[in-house]
């Protein structure tokens, strides 16, 4: 009996791990037609079972079937209504559909059951950040940093908001920390000196700017020149 369930298990395993497209080893065709066959043999608990239909989901989606994909992805909030996984990954579909209203309804019932899922509030607050509802987005990335203060994007992405908002000396604070954080983070310097150059220190601002040129040439397309004045666009968030 032990030798037979020890086999069960390992074979589950097998099927469970083609199930998850893990740095893109395995393509969506791979993926869809492993979960249905842990599915079709149904050896899972129905309450594991959501974790199939998600991955299932992701697999459809990336194939571009998106009505399997929403389809997966409504049975799994089905199978795990308490769990903000399906929630959070639902709402990542509603947002690439740019349904907004669902999206931000799913990623408000994930975070009612985790209020600690950090990827849903950084969803959140770029979603946020597209309706021009600049302060609840940054009050999402407060959170998210509060809850996770060494992760040098957000601080970057906040910082970000902060200009938007005109609070150019918040963004120069969040910037710099993101820089200590991630010293090669090109986007922080740019950002930075984008502040700089609204608080109207020049020195500063030229010199954040040429660093993050220096560290990603892409950025030169953001700055315009006209004379001896330059002007500098935000590059897409």
């Amino acid at each position: 009996m032990e030798i037979c369930e020890a086999e069960l298990a390992r074979d589950k395993r097998a099927v469970i791990n083609k199930c998850v497209n893990r740095d893109g080893k395995n393509a969506p065709p791979m993926v869809i037609q492993a979960c249905t066959e842990l599915l079709d043999r149904n050896i899972l608990e129905r309450y594991d079972r959501f974790y199939l239909f998600v991955n299932r989901a992701v697999a459809y989606f990336a194939a571009g079937d998106k009505q399997h994909a929403l389809d997966d992805y409504n049975t799994a909030v089905q199978l795990a209504p308490k769990n903000a996984k399906p929630y959070y990954n639902r709402g990542v579909f509603y947002a690439a559909q740019t349904d907004v209203d669902a999206a931000l309804r799913d990623f408000d019932t994930a975070l009612s059951i985790d209020p600690k899922l950090i990827s849903a509030l950084r969803q959140r607050a770029i979603i946020r950040l597209t309706q021009k509802n600049f302060s609840e987005a940054r009050a999402d990335y407060s959170e998210a940093l509060r809850l996770q203060p060494k992760t040098a994007a957000l601080w970057s992405e906040r910082g970000y908001v902060c200009i938007l908002l005109r609070d150019y000396a918040g963004a120069v604070n969040d910037e710099a920390e993101a820089i200590r954080l991630e010293p090669k983070l090109a986007r922080a310097y740019f950002l930075r000196g984008a502040a700089f150059g609204d608080l109207g220190d020049s020195p500063n601002a030229l010199s954040d700017i040429k660093t993050a040129v220096g560290l990603d040439p892409s950025l030169d397309r953001y700055i315009s020149s006209k004379g001896k004045t330059a002007t500098l666009s935000l590059p897409p968030f």
